[in-house]
């Protein structure tokens, strides 16, 4: 996963994208917990917290648009 400045210099789309992949890696990750077969736990913690980067990168895109 690309760190936080590398992410603003992504498109939306690409952003879109970024964030449908860990969304899947995600569910992925609790059906893996679930069943115990979670090889890395610090993972959930790593793509949790890449949504959320993700996710505040464009509401704050969508607020300037908004305020231009």
């Amino acid at each position: 996963m690309a760190n936080f400045t590398d992410l603003r210099t992504r498109s939306d789309d690409e952003l879109s994208g970024e964030l449908a992949n860990l969304k899947r890696e995600q569910f992925n990750l609790r059906f893996q917990a679930a069943t115990n077969q979670l090889e890395k736990p610090s993972r959930v913690r790593e793509v949790r917290r890449a949504i959320a980067q993700i996710k505040t990168l464009q509401s704050e895109r969508t607020r300037s648009a908004q305020s231009k």
